[in-house]
């Protein structure tokens, strides 16, 4: 399936209704039979090759499965139900054969934002922690603010409205 082979949007508004692959009932509805259709198409050599080659180029493994199994709910095989449930065998069995090829990979499990922000917590904290736990605090002299004086010009006004 070609990426352009994917309706556009408001396409359902205009065209005959259950004209999509997706708009009809799946041809497969046991998830043991498309599990069985996914790892068979899975499992030759083009495919092997053009897993590796995603990996290489950074896709994660979620993504992956994730787009593998949309293109199957859009082309009518399954439904999003049956992806739900044969998503995690499907992520295990790529991460093996990424495993048997030697590839480095990244599985998409990790949210790296929100590993940031929780870490910048904990040294907040552990800053707070320091300060408190502090027993003799040195004597920090205060720092008065005194205002700049600054030289302002007379605003000159000009224009039509502007009086002599």
């Amino acid at each position: 399936m070609k990426i352009t082979d994917r309706p556009i949007p408001g396409q359902s508004l205009t065209a005959e209704p259950r004209s999509q692959a997706f708009e009809r009932p799946p041809e497969i509805t046991d998830p043991i039979e498309a599990l069985d259709v996914h790892l068979d198409n899975l499992s030759t050599k083009d495919a092997i090759g053009d897993l590796i080659s995603f990996v290489e180029l950074g896709v994660d493994l979620v993504t992956l499965v994730q787009g593998i199994l949309r293109s199957a709910v859009m082309g009518g095989i399954h439904s999003i139900d049956v992806s739900l449930i044969i998503a995690p065998v499907i992520h295990e069995h790529i991460k093996g054969v990424l495993d048997a090829s030697g590839v480095k990979y990244e599985e998409g499990f990790e949210d790296k934002e929100g590993k940031k922000a929780l870490e910048y917590k904990r040294d907040v904290a552990r800053a707070k922690r320091m300060l408190s736990d502090a027993d003799s605090e040195p004597e920090v002299a205060e720092i008065k603010e005194e205002p700049i004086e600054t030289e302002e010009e007379p605003v000159v006004k000009t224009g039509l409205m502007a009086r002599a």
